[in-house]
C-alpha cells in the first residue's frame, strides 16, 4: 500500500491509500470500522462492499484519472462494471459531497516521499 494525496487542480482533496498490489485492491476497506480519505484501487472496474463497515462513496476514474462516474453504495451491495473504467477511489459516504467532486474532474495521485 503507497500512501499519498489525492489532488485536483493542485488542490488537496484527501490523504489517499492507493492499493498497487492484488491483495491491497482485493482487501480494500473490508473490516474497517471507519476510513477518512480516500482508497484508489487501480485495474477495477467494478466493487463491492461485502464485509465493508460504512456506506461508500465510489467513483470510477479512465487511466488519466477523470471521473466518469460516482455512485452511492450501500453496505452489502455491488456494482456493475464500468467498462471505460480502469480505476476507482473508494471513500466514506459523503466524502464527494465535502470535496466537491463532480463528474469529468480530473483527479491526481501524488505518493508522500
Amino acid at each position: 500500500m503507497q500512501a499519498g494525496w489525492v489532488l485536483r487542480d493542485g488542490q488537496v482533496l484527501a490523504a489517499a491509500d492507493l492499493a498497487d498490489s492484488f491483495a491491497d485492491r482485493t482487501r480494500g476497506l473490508i473490516g474497517r470500522n471507519d476510513f477518512d480519505g480516500a482508497m484508489i484501487l487501480p485495474r477495477t472496474r467494478s466493487v463491492h462492499s461485502f464485509g465493508v463497515r460504512f456506506p461508500l462513496d465510489v467513483a470510477f476514474l479512465d487511466k488519466e484519472m477523470k471521473v466518469l462516474s460516482m455512485v452511492r453504495l450501500s453496505k452489502w451491495w455491488i456494482t456493475m462494471p464500468r467498462m471505460r473504467a480502469s480505476q476507482v477511489i473508494e471513500a466514506k459516504a459523503g466524502s464527494f459531497d465535502r470535496w466537491g467532486l463532480h463528474l469529468g474532474d480530473q483527479l491526481e495521485f501524488r505518493p508522500t516521499p
